[in-house]
């Protein structure tokens, strides 16, 4: 159907057009040949430039014939004379062409039987037929030439950019895991937020900068809305997580009636390392480090289907607690973040995090007082 088409356009239309297609397929698939030393596309590169070279040749010819028949000589033209009367001098005759039309050979012959000088036939002009109107095939080329060499270079750049762009990687949004409605214990706090919430306020696009790793881009980012163990799922526990090549950031809020300085007491009963007080937006907050616990589940076919391994310590993470608000009534932010290579950022990142990450988390406290 394409080539049917093409073989319908005017010589001076599809000649250029199949020159320039030619010559940017020819050209791109052996620049690609020989950036990934493929032969085969070689080979069918050079049939695009041999096609282009042939079709070039034949314009040219072409132009050489159009130039040769606007050279020709024009048609030669015969002076004809009527009969001379007695004593007079001979007087030229009008000159009539070659080609004259039979109209005006018939009323010489007249002229000359009845023996009317031919001066007194007043000379009719001699009708010429006005020449053809040929299409002006320079523009047309040149039309042709300039469409499809935007074609062509569209063609060209626009596979490298769609590549480009599908090529570089996108920062991983947010996913919710929960398909339900969260537990009774959100309904009943209404200060508690849900796991897709920290999860849009923890996965800023300047984390990985905060983290000390810029560049790096989040390889996965997820919420959850579950309950503190042993509460009867009374005490709600929203969380987040974003992970990265480096590090992985775990955000937790709970909703509970523990102050900080409660839970630092506790802390000293536990096997909390490197424990630290500190203020973070004007709020208590402290610095601690434990183990994560690191889990392997086996996928094997069997009778019972996949079992669990031993729960065995992970690497050493690093976690900031800081309270729900400054009077520090209960309730807590934690901040834990830790590598699989058990390098650890500096303290001063995690406050950094704390400062960007906890005011984007939503205030619930002014729905909370409008209710009272």
């Amino acid at each position: 159907m394409l080539g049917f088409l093409v073989r319908l356009l005017p010589f001076w239309v599809r000649e250029p057009l199949l020159i320039v297609v030619g010559s940017v397929f020819g050209v791109r698939i052996m620049y690609l040949a020989v950036h990934d030393h493929d032969k085969v596309a070689a080979g069918i590169g050079t049939v695009f430039l041999v096609f282009t070279a042939i079709r070039v040749a034949g314009v040219v010819r072409a132009v050489r014939a159009r130039r040769k028949r606007g050279s020709a000589p024009a048609p030669a033209s015969v002076p004809v004379q009527g009969p001379v009367p007695a004593g007079a001098a001979p007087h030229p005759g009008p000159v009539v062409q070659a080609n004259a039309a039979p109209e005006r050979a018939v009323a010489e012959k007249v002229v000359a039987e009845k023996g009317v000088p031919a001066r007194a036939v007043p000379e009719a002009a001699p009708q010429q037929a006005a020449p053809e109107k040929e299409p002006n095939w320079w523009l047309q080329a040149l039309a042709a030439v300039a469409v499809f060499a935007a074609i062509g270079a569209a063609l060209w750049l626009v596979p490298d950019r769609l590549t480009s762009a599908d090529s570089t990687p996108k920062a991983a949004s947010c996913a919710s895991g929960e398909t339900e409605a969260p537990p009774k214990a959100y309904r009943e706090n209404p200060r508690a937020v849900t796991g897709d919430e920290l999860c849009e306020a923890l996965n800023r696009a300047d984390l990985a900068q905060l983290l000390g790793t810029p560049g790096e881009i989040a390889d996965t980012a997820s919420g959850s809305n579950g309950t503190a163990p042993l509460t009867a799922e009374k005490v709600a526990v929203p969380e987040a997580k974003v992970t990265f090549d480096t590090y992985s950031v775990n955000l937790s809020a709970t909703y509970n009636h523990l102050t900080t300085a409660q839970y630092v007491k506790l802390m000293k009963f536990g096997d909390e390392q490197d424990v630290r007080t500190l203020t973070v937006l004007g709020r208590p907050a402290v610095l601690s480090s434990d183990h994560t616990m690191k889990i392997e589940i086996s996928l094997g076919g069997g009778v019972t289907g996949g079992t669990g391994g031993p729960v065995e310590q992970g690497p050493l993470a690093r976690t900031l607690t800081v309270a729900l608000d400054r009077e520090d009534r209960g309730g807590h932010y934690d901040i834990t973040v830790w590598s699989e290579s058990g390098a650890l950022p500096d303290d001063s990142r995690l406050s950094a995090i704390a400062e960007k990450v906890i005011p984007a988390i939503p205030e619930r406290r002014a729905r909370q007082d409008a209710g009272n």
